[in-house]
């Protein structure tokens, strides 16, 4: 079930009223609706995964009692490493079997030996990659002491399922969630209509924007050796804005309908395509999965406490690892592997001030912008000679002739194009007044009047120029 669907628009407000007018008595009895909710919600799609994710939920319950109650050192890593080996086996068999073997064949192929292996026809669950990370967050926050394990099976499981952050995040923190489902919640009227503000951005960014991209970085993607580097730098910038108004927008909902039901989500983006320097970027981009590679990986490994070199290496491999995280392809790796080595070289010259001189504003915003959108071509590229043409195209100056398509072939007709255009300045203008803040308190600090007008604003411009043409999915559902 996907948020801009016609299924999630029957489903969404009929939880509601049972969850405030039926079960509302006691916590609990929300809390066990709230699961079955969530199962209806994560089965949609297929029910026979539901097996997974009460697996994974039924490991980490179990192990996490037995790590809080181990009464010595060697006992609480025993726990833990089962939680850790049965989660990653799990996530690894349904994104990485495949992988791993293919890779496995190809080693020995340059070897000159010829193995004769066959994959599998595996299908990736949905939300797998998420779900997975925010139930191990539980178990290693219990293991180094930052949260007593829950004995409530209905609390734990709800908080590993909460269907508006189960299949794309925001991934949460046990530390953070499982203290909102143990406390009894009031229909809040302030909380639900900020939710309500939050979805309403969100499909205005996820129907309007990205939905309105996507057409034109297919259609350049789907044949890259057709076009010129300039081309491609412009369809790899249009992805840009696509991948960001998809998943922060996805994001929005999440928050929104979460505050619906009265809770509260964490921030997973603070219009980072405005950042002067690439880890200013990378820390406002996906924030609970940057967070969590920080705290479970990447602190693990010694962060900063080690030696330059070692600070270094150690941040590469998270960005190495995080890009594994994304999908499983040596695109995704060489995509966290440039991103990772341009984190630690910008680190580097922050930290020994190798350059002593500051550049103009909007030079320091288009840098980040446009590296983090050059690397994104390896993320979206089909295949790696793919990524490596269009790679090469973009820094050869010979490929910025213009010729081929012209800027209105990229869009489905002239009005498209200058019904996106208007679009797009009006999201930027928004995107501009939002700052370091999010959409929700930029309105709420605003006078009645504006803001129901922007209420009605946004929803008559989602009607009149969404893309509902576009089959409803998110780009982060395949992680």
């Amino acid at each position: 079930m996907v948020f801009n669907s016609l299924p999630f628009l029957v489903f969404l407000p009929i939880v509601f009223l049972l969850y405030w007018f039926v079960v509302n008595r006691n916590f609990r009895v929300q809390n066990a609706f709230l699961l079955v909710a969530s199962y209806v919600f994560y089965g949609w799609w297929d029910w026979w995964f539901l097996s997974l994710i009460i697996a994974s939920s039924a490991t980490d319950f179990f192990t996490g009692i037995r790590i809080g109650g181990a009464t010595n050192e060697r006992e609480k890593r025993l726990w833990l490493l089962m939680s850790v080996v049965v989660n990653l086996t799990i996530l690894g068999f349904f994104k990485y079997f495949n992988f791993f073997v293919e890779s496995f064949v190809d080693l020995f192929q340059l070897a000159g030996v010829s193995l004769d292996v066959s994959t599998l026809s595996i299908i990736l669950p949905v939300g797998i990659s998420f779900y997975t990370f925010q139930s191990l967050s539980y178990t290693i926050d219990i293991y180094r002491g930052k949260l007593e394990p829950t004995r409530d099976p209905i609390t734990f499981f709800s908080f590993v399922a909460f269907f508006p952050q189960l299949v794309a995040g925001p991934i949460e923190r046990a530390t953070n969630l499982i203290p909102q489902f143990s406390r009894e919640r009031n229909f809040d009227y302030e909380q639900a209509v900020s939710g309500c503000r939050l979805i309403l951005w969100g499909l205005f960014k996820k129907i309007v924007i990205a939905d309105g991209l996507a057409h034109t970085v297919d259609l350049i993607y789907a044949n890259p050796y057709d076009h010129s580097g300039l081309t491609i730098l412009f369809a790899t910038i249009c992805f840009t804005f696509q991948i960001y108004a998809d998943f922060s927008g996805y994001s929005d909902i999440a928050i929104g309908v979460a505050r619906l039901f009265g809770f509260d989500l964490m921030t997973n983006f603070r219009t980072p395509l405005f950042s002067k320097t690439f880890q200013e970027l990378w820390r406002r981009w996906h924030i609970s999965l940057s967070t969590w590679f920080r705290d479970y990986f990447y602190f693990s490994l010694g962060g900063n406490k080690v030696s330059t070199p070692r600070w270094l290496l150690n941040m590469f491999l998270t960005f190495l690892v995080s890009g594994l995280w994304h999908g499983a392809s040596i695109n995704f790796l060489i995509w966290g592997g440039l991103l990772g080595f341009i984190f630690a070289l910008e680190a580097l010259i922050l930290k020994y001030k190798v350059l002593n001189f500051s550049l103009p504003t909007i030079i320091q915003m288009w840098y980040p912008f446009l590296v983090f959108t050059i690397a994104f071509i390896f993320f979206r590229a089909q295949t790696m000679p793919e990524a490596f043409y269009m790679f090469n195209a973009v820094f050869d100056p010979s490929e910025y002739a213009i010729t081929g398509m012209s800027l209105p072939s990229l869009f489905k007709s002239h009005a498209i194009m200058w019904q996106f255009s208007a679009s797009f300045i009006l999201f930027m203008l928004i995107e501009i007044l939002i700052g370091k803040k999010d959409f929700d308190l930029l309105i709420q600090q605003s006078r009645r009047p504006l803001r129901w007008g922007t209420y009605y604003f946004l929803a008559i411009w989602i009607i009149l120029f969404g893309n509902f043409d576009i089959e409803p999915t998110f780009v982060y559902f395949q992680f």
